[in-house]
């Protein structure tokens, strides 16, 4: 029986002309922009900086694959939108991904990438954070003035057999509850919990751990906590008090607070009632729940719309006046929730699919890592362009998933992209702010 191999496809005619096509290009990459992402770590040195503190309990001699590659070949792999270790399969032959890692064979199989997760414990954690922090702090030229700490946790759904795993009433799904803490853009902390502890569990030990980091390198920065309801702790506020830290921290609606306000709500209805318009107006006072070791200054909004009242309550022990203090400073809390769904979304934070919890520990500061790389990008190569604040999807989409031949010899490696590709002008700005010389 003859075998026939098809060697070309055939599609409907343009123009008089035929159209068709091969998989005869040779080698030929989506992922151009990949190299940026090399530049990026080498500027930072992080995977660098974390493979020196990764244990590797191999032995040496048979490994084709050492930490530092496997490690940029994951974080790189999600930075470009690769979430599973299945796509490596054919990844790993990818000629952009290898001149990125400083290869030109291939790269380590999904199996071999599986078997490292799977060796993460509970100090690989700790010290990855350690780097995360380190790196924090080297981003600074001079102390700042300030810091805000924002804390948030935030559900990772699961849907197997995995440790720790458990159902949330309020989420209503069985999943994890990570804690994140971030700072401005910068990603501090991401740690992951199981969802049948409360959402502030150790919020307080991760926030006193900061604080006696940051102050060794920043003795004179103010330190403001900021979180909301599910961290109003009064053993937290205390140890801030105590420890002269700053907090702007949300309550939860009562009826003790509804009492306080309610006679401010009651003149804002009849105002809105009588001028139509919406009403939004800030009060303050001392208020203690019943648990609380003593009385706290406690801002309120009171605010009445078409849909009704809408009152917020906040407890802080900063210095200003109330409406600027819950405008200007604890609504700009919600700009966290952006980088989270940047972690879930974009760098796929949620894919917590492994058996064993501390290699779902590990995915999620894989995750991390690759935003670190691409807050970096953003903010020491984008500043001042359109994509200054643009999102990893958006910065990814533009920037690093660009179609390019490559061409191999024993003397260069080419990239050879779109002559039409649209933001050449802005590759080459960011090439020229990350490359030295």
């Amino acid at each position: 029986m003859t075998n026939c191999t098809q060697v070309g496809i055939e599609f409907p005619g343009c123009k008089r002309r035929r159209v068709e096509a091969s998989f005869t290009g040779g080698e030929i990459t989506s992922d151009g922009g990949v190299l940026l992402l090399r530049e990026v770590d080498r500027r930072l040195r992080l995977t660098e900086s974390v493979a020196a503190v990764l244990e590797d309990p191999r032995r040496r001699k048979s490994c084709q694959h050492d930490l530092l590659s496997l490690l940029q070949q994951r974080v790189y792999g999600l930075a470009l939108g690769y979430e599973d270790l299945n796509d490596h399969q054919s990844l790993r032959k990818d000629a952009a991904l290898q001149t990125a890692l400083n290869r030109d064979d291939a790269l380590a199989s999904s199996a071999t990438l599986c078997r490292f997760e799977n060796r993460a414990d509970r100090a690989m954690a700790v010290r990855m954070h350690e780097v995360l922090l380190d790196q924090f702090i080297a981003s600074f030229r001079r102390p700042p003035r300030r810091l805000i700490l924002d804390f948030d946790a935030t559900d990772d759904a699961v849907h197997g057999g995995q440790e720790q795993r458990f159902f949330h009433g309020y989420y209503d799904q069985y999943c994890f509850l990570p804690l994140y803490v971030f700072c401005g853009r910068r990603l501090l902390v991401s740690y992951l919990r199981p969802s049948r502890i409360d959402a502030a569990k150790h919020a307080w030990a991760i926030l006193a751990l900061l604080v006696k980091q940051l102050r060794q390198v920043f003795p004179t920065t103010r330190i403001v906590f900021r979180g909301d309801s599910g961290f109003c702790r009064w053993r937290m506020l205390r140890w801030c008090e105590r420890h002269d830290v700053g907090y702007i921290v949300g309550i939860a609606r009562n009826e003790r607070l509804a009492v306080r306000t309610e006679p401010l709500m009651a003149a804002a209805e009849r105002y809105r009632a009588a001028l139509g318009e919406p009403v939004r107006w800030f009060t303050e006072f001392r208020y203690a729940a019943g648990s609380w070791d003593r009385e706290r200054r406690v801002i309120a909004k009171v605010e009445v719309t078409a849909l009704g009242r809408n009152p917020r309550y906040l407890v802080t022990n900063l210095k200003g006046e109330a409406q600027r203090l819950y405008d200007r400073l604890y609504c700009a809390r919600g700009d966290m929730e952006n980088r989270i769904k940047e972690q879930q979304l974009d760098l796929f934070a949620d894919r917590t699919s492994c058996h064993r919890w501390w290699a779902n520990q590990f995915r999620l500061l894989l995750s991390s890592l690759a935003y670190v790389l691409m807050e970096a990008l953003r903010r020491l190569a984008l500043r001042a362009t359109p994509l200054a604040r643009a999102y990893v999807g958006t910065i990814r989409l533009r920037l690093l998933k660009i179609g390019a031949v490559i061409l191999r010899n024993t003397r260069r490696v080419r990239l050879l992209f779109s002559s039409h590709y649209p933001e050449q002008r802005l590759f080459r700005t960011v090439v020229a702010r990350l490359v030295p010389g």
